[in-house]
């Protein structure tokens, strides 16, 4: 636990993550609702990157089919995984530094979003249905339905903290709190 202005956030990093080098790619995930968008600004703001809303890459299928309530299955998730991927890459040849929202459910998707690089990193907002539910009940203008949640629950393979390159955060805390303490591990990890 840290201690930032008065309010204790929980922030947990990977064996891996504390093994390695401070990763240049950053993709922020978690089921829906869970504040990946503003999460990722907030970070994005702090370090100088870029960022790119995940959910700007879905097909318009995808888009209709989650408007719908209908979860998308692993086959309708591919052309979208591979746009999040093939961004990755991009940054990664290019030694630019990016951030990705994307909920990266199960970890086969995050093995192919990141491609086992140690300059990926999965920051993962956890939090419980409970947590999550009234934030999704309180939003306006996006596509995915309250009633999609259980099925994020579902699929969600939560990440490994021994195995992933992640970084783990308390959904309950405040956002601005966890993109600077976030950032904060991130700068104090070796360049």
């Amino acid at each position: 636990m840290c201690n930032i202005n008065q309010q204790a956030v929980s922030v947990s990093l990977s064996r891996r993550l504390r093994q390695g080098k401070r990763p240049c790619v950053l993709i922020v995930m978690g089921v829906s609702g869970c504040g990946k968008s503003t999460l990722a600004q907030l970070m994005a703001d702090r370090l100088g990157w870029p960022v790119i809303e995940g959910d700007d890459l879905h097909t318009a299928h995808n888009i209709a089919k989650m408007s719908n309530g209908i979860p998308l299955t692993d086959e309708d998730r591919a052309p979208w995984l591979d746009r999040i991927a093939q961004q990755v890459r991009q940054w990664g040849d290019a030694g630019q530094c990016g951030i990705v929202t994307c909920s990266a459910l199960k970890r086969k998707y995050r093995e192919h979003i990141g491609g086992g690089s140690q300059d990926v990193c999965f920051v993962y907002l956890k939090g419980s249905r409970e947590d999550i539910a009234p934030r999704l009940k309180e939003r306006t203008g996006h596509f995915m339905p309250v009633a999609m949640l259980d099925s994020q629950f579902a699929t969600l393979e939560e990440p490994d903290m021994d195995d992933e390159v992640v970084m783990a955060l308390d959904v309950n805390a405040a956002q601005d709190i966890l993109a600077e303490q976030a950032s904060a591990h991130l700068s104090g990890l070796p360049a």
